[in-house]
């Protein structure tokens, strides 16, 4: 089978219903039939925050964990995955953003090249405007790295691999009775202090195969309190339940307080509307009317004909898999889809 073939074959792995992990582990090891990877970084993202949702990375880049998200989310640096998001090209790498000058890069001189990485392809997994995930390959430390044809081969995989995780989040969710929000006491280093025992309960819903670490999405939402107030995390728990997660300092000493605790359908808000593939014009219809707008009432305040709005209806109730408005409300505040 020739590349072009193994490539038609991952794209098509994106749809057949993968988790996350199961997703990035048929594209790690089909990748590297396409192009040479001595490691990778591959995670989840929230669209609304792009804070890592879940997290994995070989040997040996998770010993440099605390270093990676100090400069993920406290430097200036080139290809950062959240402007990689926003840039019209979510494919680049080190030499391709520094010109081949690696040492302009704080990330190559202080994490990736003492423990012997030099070249790094980072994307940024957009589906529909939304990032669902990143990934980092990287090559060992050497004069040549990653060739345009490479860049161009992720490009073309990136859309799919995002859509993949998209549909991967539709799932109807878990149900974890009367649990309630959990605390983790954080120091300045981003290890664990204390914990209540809700917050116990939450981390290993995150993390259920855990050893000593964290999981990434407490982790990554502290670190971005280094950048000032940190935005509110939603993240998907392996048993299917929907989490949200805050950070706020505690004190002057460095401290940091992690809150996370369930969340409901009508909670997720615009997630929802991403999950589902909704186009941002069919979004703002679909709001007026969770709302209890009438057709006339969305027409008049969002200034479109009557036939636009019907279409937009239809899409809506085509892409959640529903028939009316009253099961498109159901199923929507509901956090959970009839059909991905």
């Amino acid at each position: 089978m020739g590349a072009a073939d193994r490539l038609e074959v991952l794209i098509q792995r994106c749809y057949v219903g993968l988790d996350a992990d199961e997703l990035r582990s048929e594209l790690l090891t089909r990748l590297r039939t396409l192009m040479t990877i001595d490691a990778a970084f591959f995670a989840t993202v929230d669209p609304a925050t792009l804070l890592f949702t879940s997290a994995s990375a070989d040997a040996p880049l998770g010993e440099v964990t605390e270093q990676f998200l100090a400069n993920e989310f406290g430097q200036a640096d080139v290809n950062k995955f959240v402007t990689l998001a926003a840039a019209r090209d979510p494919v680049s790498s080190l030499t391709h953003a520094t010109k081949g000058d690696w040492q302009s890069s704080s990330r190559y001189v202080e994490v990736m090249r003492p423990i012997g990485f030099g070249d790094e392809l980072r994307a940024a997994l957009m589906s529909n405007g939304r990032c669902w995930g990143v990934i980092c390959l990287h090559r060992e430390d050497a004069a040549t790295g990653f060739s345009e044809q490479e860049l161009q081969l992720v490009r073309r995989l990136g859309p799919h691999v995002a859509e993949g995780l998209r549909r991967g989040l539709l799932s109807r969710s878990g149900d974890d009775g009367e649990v309630g929000p959990g605390v983790i006491v954080l120091d300045a280093g981003l290890h664990q202090l204390a914990a209540n025992a809700e917050g116990e309960h939450w981390v290993a819903e995150l993390q259920p195969d855990r050893r000593t670490e964290l999981p990434v999405a407490v982790r990554a939402v502290a670190a971005r309190l280094t950048q000032g107030p940190a935005p509110q995390l939603k993240v998907r728990t392996r048993a299917g339940r929907w989490l949200a997660l805050h950070a706020s300092r505690l004190g002057d000493a460095g401290q940091m307080v992690v809150v996370i605790e369930p969340v409901t359908g009508a909670q997720l808000g615009s997630l929802l509307f991403d999950l589902h593939g909704l186009t941002p014009a069919q979004q703002r219809v679909t709001e007026l009317l969770l709302r209890g707008y009438s057709t006339r009432q969305i027409v008049e305040r969002l200034c479109l004909s009557p036939h636009t709005v019907q279409e937009h209806v239809r899409a809506a109730y085509d892409k959640v898999g529903v028939g009316s408005r009253r099961e498109l409300v159901t199923a929507l505040l509901r956090g959970s889809a009839s059909r991905g």
